[in-house]
């Protein structure tokens, strides 16, 4: 029996599995050329198409995120852009299969080579569309995924994932991949254990092969701690059984808080929202369970096409309906960095330092000021408040507060319902949490953790080689936190976080004793949110 071997990465989705392990990188079929560049045109054609049917049938049973994955790839796959490089190399003496894989691989290349992470994770749904087709072209029918097995590869394609039954268990184990993956956000509201980052060499060492019988042995996915171990000891497997366990039992007792208000052991009440991405979010949640949305993001809307006034009317109307008399914090769309929208970014050598967020918009009015209408319009409908991301400085603010105050007038003056909500912040950029006094006039904080500790550490969270830096726990982050909460909380400014460290069961008791009070989360986290807040003593302090 071979010797266990244990790999250590970065956990994506927290979670347990134990099964057999099946290589997502296996052999398939051969293409089998054509004897004309016309036939292999021809069978190129035809496989883009199966692989775009067969996306828009996958779609058919997506929903929010998922749907938004597969509508891009079907965009892609329909753009002349990506396919004609591939027809030109047949056009050169290629066959078919060759073309559309060297097309593809330079574009993946091209993601890769970014420097930013945003932009390497989504090699994989090109890698995706190159697979697709390359499935279609061989007429591959693909080994079906064994129930409950934990799929390894360099990264995973994001409909593989989707296509995969998750029901009876399973898990991911990736040599690189990376937390901000579409595949990795799926597998959190899934539930789904993942894990990334098990270095270039991982499971290859064990020698993975295509048969069943290559693929018996079992693996245990640790995705709380971010490891795997490969042909584990009786001891392991024990030991991992009772963590599993632990943690199930931690799952399932968080439920019996789901439905209660958040509060701390000690009877400190803690207000926790629920951070949505797409409007079809809040289908699945019963407002009950939380107290309102503290992050709503707009990038969605801003896809192929800009959106006109009355597409987003609708979206912002559809969840402040469904919130009723609880907020909802819809913020203006925070294009740019990891975020690019055709038509609106701009491409830069850093653009993580440059024009994204509130800059992008106020730098183009012509797409801020549709926007601001709708939101004012939306307003009429519940408990609106509207934040600006990326405020460095206040004249940001002020530039933005006076456009919705023109554009309030130009509706007013055209006998349109509308209602001014709220205009607050966030704070990301280390300026404003180090010198907050600057903003006093604004009607609300909310804390972007996620920013606010990549440019505090300098160190992108996603990256897994400096992940160890990138901490909201670490002392200098956690200052500036409660250096704001306190500065809200002596001039009655509210004060929230809505980055993902205020779903991390391990960070909420640190924020907590930051004098943070109001927390929003993915929906997925709120259970073990409350149940951690439930297990903090702390004393009564700002609200």
């Amino acid at each position: 029996m071979p010797a266990p071997l244990r790999l250590q990465g970065i956990s994506a989705s927290a979670g347990y599995a134990e099964g057999p392990v099946f290589d997502l990188e296996r052999i398939t079929a051969a293409y089998v050329s054509k004897a004309t560049a016309s036939e292999e045109k021809k069978a190129l054609e035809t496989a883009i198409g199966i692989a775009t049917s067969r996306l828009a049938t996958l779609i058919e049973t997506s929903k929010g995120d998922a749907a938004d994955i597969l509508e891009f790839q079907i965009a892609m796959l329909e753009d002349d852009a990506l396919s004609h490089p591939g027809f030109a190399a047949i056009a050169s003496g290629l066959p078919a299969d060759a073309a559309w894989r060297q097309a593809l691989d330079a574009e993946i290349a091209g993601y890769e080579t970014s420097d930013q992470d945003y932009f390497r994770a989504r090699a994989a749904d090109i890698r995706d569309i190159r697979d697709q087709v390359l499935r279609a072209l061989t007429e591959d029918g693909e080994v079906q995924t064994p129930t409950g097995a934990i799929l390894y590869g360099e990264d995973i394609a994001p409909t593989r994932f989707l296509e995969t039954d998750w029901s009876k268990g399973g898990g991911i184990a990736l040599r690189a991949g990376s937390t901000a993956s579409h595949v990795a956000m799926l597998a959190r509201s899934r539930g789904v254990p993942m894990v990334v980052g098990l270095g270039v060499a991982g499971l290859g060492v064990v020698g993975l092969g295509n048969s069943p019988a290559d693929l018996a042995g079992t693996a245990l996915l640790d995705a709380e701690h971010g490891g795997i171990v490969l042909s584990p000891s009786k001891a392991e497997i024990d030991a991992f059984r009772q963590s599993s366990s632990s943690f199930s039992a931690r799952r399932d007792l968080a439920r019996i808080f789901l439905t209660r208000p958040a509060v701390t052991r000690t009877g400190t009440a803690v207000r926790v929202q629920v951070n949505i991405a797409d409007p079809s979010d809040v289908d699945g949640i019963d407002i009950a369970t939380c107290d309102g949305v503290g992050l709503m993001r707009t990038e969605f809307l801003f896809g192929k096409t800009l959106p006109d006034e009355e597409t987003q009317y609708r979206a912002y109307r559809k969840v402040l309906e469904w919130a009723g008399e609880k907020p909802v914090t819809i913020r203006t769309v925070d294009a740019g960095g990891d975020k690019p929208v055709p038509g609106f970014t701009v491409e830069e050598s850093n653009p993580f330092l440059g024009l994204r967020g509130i800059r992008l918009s106020l730098a183009r009015p012509d797409v801020f000021r549709v926007q601001i209408r709708a939101l004012l319009r939306a307003a009429t409908h519940g408990s609106l408040k509207v934040m600006f991301p990326m405020i460095a400085i206040v004249e940001e603010y002020r530039q933005a507060v006076a456009m919705f105050a023109e554009e309030q007038a130009a509706l007013a003056a055209r006998g349109i319902p509308l209602k001014m909500p709220p205009l607050g912040i966030m704070v990301e950029v280390p300026s404003v949490a180090i010198m907050p006094e600057a903003f006093a006039e604004v009607a609300f904080f909310s804390i972007g953790s996620n920013d606010l500790t990549q440019y505090v550490m300098a160190a992108a969270r996603d990256n897994i080689a400096v992940a160890h830096l990138n901490s909201v726990r670490h002392p200098a982050v956690l200052r500036l936190v409660a250096a704001v909460t306190a500065f809200g909380h002596r001039e009655n400014i509210p004060v929230s976080l809505c980055g993902d460290a205020g779903g991390d069961p391990a960070s909420i008791p640190s924020l907590l004793e930051a004098g943070l009070r109001d927390l929003s989360v993915a929906p997925a986290q709120l259970a073990m949110a409350k149940a951690a807040i439930a297990d903090v003593s702390i004393q009564a302090g700002p609200a």
